[in-house]
């Protein structure tokens, strides 16, 4: 079977948790699970550094603002991790050349990471801690479970994770329209009360007590 439907999984998932995706292939590689996933994931270095990474990442993933401020830096290096890994396990495949397949990881990861991005940044205008955490642990147990699913079930799983970034796209969309009416709103109320505060006094006319 083509590594097609693999490629686009792994490309998806590494744009929410670039980290997660290496080091469960890694270890699906490593305990013999499957043959298609490259030596150069099976790695020991490659596993310990992607684990400590992964540990960063489900700390800095679940604070307020911190996590936009790690999806920003994280922009160029999941769509980055995401095209490595596809050429990877196109390379081990070889059923799709490594550019093509690379280009697929690449630019899933890079429009996965934008929906996880903007969502984030969207859920954090109500910076409590509840929301990001119920939102990071449900990407983390999805990026296992997905990733899981499509060693075994490679075109089950592309369809899954094709289905999750088109409404994740729609999501992120409606919040945001959502979110610019709210705030359009508010902001008219604000003038609204200044003028109400600034009319007695062009009139001369004293305010009187609330």
């Amino acid at each position: 079977m083509s590594v097609l439907p693999l490629v686009f999984t792994s490309g998806w998932a590494s744009g929410i948790n670039a980290y997660a995706v290496v080091l469960l292939l890694g270890l699906f590689g490593a305990t013999g699970l499957t043959d298609d996933v490259p030596a150069a994931l099976q790695r020991p270095d490659v596993l310990i550094v992607a684990g400590v990474l992964f540990l960063c990442e489900a700390v800095a993933d679940k604070i307020p603002y911190v996590d936009s401020v790690w999806d920003s830096v994280h922009t160029v290096i999941r769509p980055l991790a995401g095209a490595v890994v596809g050429a990877l396990l196109a390379g081990q495949n070889g059923s799709l050349p490594d550019l093509a397949a690379g280009a697929l990881g690449g630019s899933t990861a890079l429009m996965s990471h934008l929906v996880k991005a903007g969502t984030r940044m969207a859920v954090n205008t109500s910076p409590e801690p509840f929301s990001n955490i119920a939102l990071s642990v449900a990407e983390d147990l999805g990026v296992a479970g997905i990733m899981s699913f499509a060693i075994f079930h490679p075109l089950a799983a592309a369809v899954i994770a094709g289905t999750l970034l088109a409404v994740g796209i729609l999501t992120l969309v409606v919040l945001w329209r959502k979110i610019r009416r709210f705030r359009r709103r508010r902001a008219q109320r604000r003038e609204d009360k200044r003028l109400e505060e600034r009319r007695p006094a062009a009139t001369g006319v004293s305010r009187p007590p609330d």
